[in-house]
């Protein structure tokens, strides 16, 4: 805790000096406490907190909420709401901002505790989602090497190389990539990847499968199913996919 820096707005100065005390008893580094939002972006300007707690009502033209929508789209920073305002209306406008917690007053130093950490959690994991997802748009935008593919594994991106990938299978609003490495799902499209996917080394074959041509071994017309190399599963043959799928195998 004691690399956690807050910032604090509240234009109560008893308030914010309890606040202040609290915060410092528990760990905490206070980087500046502003009684406004203009205040609060001349601190800014110089020094940017790990997390904001700001009160709703505040003194100047800026209130809370308008100081917190300024720091959302500026600075990125979580923001914890302290107010002794709780009715609809006000909640209703806070929302928009997407604070990271709302705290009434008189509030316990747990609950300030609590509010922080979890803010601060769910702040990190966002952020790290939203690394990953531009790494996988790039990727799937085609500024990626067409001799293999980052998939995302829980919490990390693993390198496929592209001959190791069998097929892509779609599941609603996802899709699951078989490959020799094992089996991998990511939210995605399917028209998406079968954008990223070199063409030549992959064919849709139904709207829900693309597979990698070299490894189709058997195709069974009658049936609409093919079968891949060291795969007993049958694979499904879209209607509207069997003309481009025969113009892609040689076959006498």
């Amino acid at each position: 805790m004691g690399n956690v820096s807050v910032l604090v707005v509240e234009d109560e100065n008893i308030v914010a000096k309890d606040i202040q005390q609290s915060l410092q008893k528990m760990g905490y580094k206070v980087i500046g406490t502003a009684s406004s939002g203009e205040k609060a972006k001349e601190i800014l300007k110089e020094n940017q907190p790990d997390i904001i707690l700001m009160d709703i009502m505040l003194k100047g033209d800026m209130s809370g909420i308008d100081t917190a929508e300024y720091v959302r789209e500026i600075y990125d920073l979580p923001v914890i709401f302290l107010t002794a305002y709780a009715d609809e209306n006000t909640l209703s406008k806070a929302k928009i901002t997407e604070p990271y917690g709302y705290i009434l007053k008189p509030f316990k130093e747990i609950d300030l505790h609590t509010s922080i950490e979890m803010a601060l959690y769910k702040h990190n994991k966002i952020r790290e989602i939203k690394k990953e997802n531009q790494i996988y748009a790039t990727l799937l935008d085609g500024k990626g090497s067409a001799d293999f593919l980052f998939i995302r594994a829980k919490s990390k991106l693993v390198k496929v190389k592209m001959i190791d990938l069998y097929y892509v299978e779609a599941l609603k609003d996802y899709v699951t990539f078989h490959t020799a490495k094992g089996d991998f799902t990511v939210h995605a499209t399917m028209k998406d990847i079968e954008q990223k996917l070199p063409g030549k080394q992959f064919i849709r074959v139904h709207r829900s499968f693309i597979v990698r041509v070299e490894r189709i071994v058997s195709l069974e017309q009658s049936q609409g199913i093919l079968y891949l190399e060291n795969d007993t599963n049958p694979i499904s043959i879209g209607g509207s996919y069997k003309e481009d799928l025969l113009k892609h195998l040689n076959f006498v």
